[in-house]
């Protein structure tokens, strides 16, 4: 067993947890899967590379992230979803800075198994890890950028209150491009939030 309690939030049914090296199976066959790939393909690895990036970058990011709480800069979070019933890591929940948007460049991304797709996880996950980032950091704003295509992702991001602010050019390609400010947010919290 582990000495170091990892950080958690509490989303109900599973829960947001910090990566640990024990994740990388899990994440190289999610970030296998075609349907995440395909969003999110600089996330597809091998498990050697994985494992190195989860030691060498996922941990130590997460580190300093929660080191610099509540003001953030450049830090990066990784969260694992993991259900409380099996303790079976499920999918992601990111949030960094997203250097090809100007301004306040902060975004979220996620990804959750096909297996657990179209049960409400991912909007809850993405709620959880949002209500963490505005309750105690100094974050005023949110951004999320999704391919016009990407369906499921596209209406998560809407669920959560997220606007539309235009689109933005990446790589070549066009996304649409999401805010949430911290305010809007305060303002729609009527509904339930993990």
């Amino acid at each position: 067993m582990k000495e170091n309690k990892l950080f958690t939030i509490d989303c109900g049914e599973f829960y947001l947890r910090e990566f640990c090296e024990e994740d990388v199976d899990a994440i190289v066959e999610i970030t296998s899967q075609p349907e995440v790939a395909e969003f999110l393909p600089d996330w597809k690895s091998t498990r050697e590379q994985r494992l190195d990036w989860t030691i060498n970058e996922d941990i130590p990011d997460n580190k300093a992230f929660f080191a610099a709480v509540p003001n953030l800069n450049q830090e990066i979070i990784r969260l694992g979803i993991i259900l409380k019933e099996s303790d079976e890591f499920i999918g992601f929940c990111t949030s960094g800075i997203k250097e090809e948007l100007s301004g306040s460049n902060r975004e979220v991304a996620y990804a959750i198994s096909k297996h657990y797709r179209n049960k409400g996880y991912t909007t809850k996950a993405v709620k959880g890890l949002i209500q963490y980032l505005f309750q105690h950091t100094n974050v005023k704003l949110i951004n999320a950028v999704v391919l016009p295509y990407n369906g499921g992702s596209n209406k998560v991001i809407q669920k959560i209150g997220f606007h539309l602010n235009g689109n933005a050019a990446i790589d070549g390609e066009q996304f649409n491009h999401y805010v949430l400010k911290k305010e809007d947010w305060k303002s729609i919290q009527s509904e339930e939030v993990c």
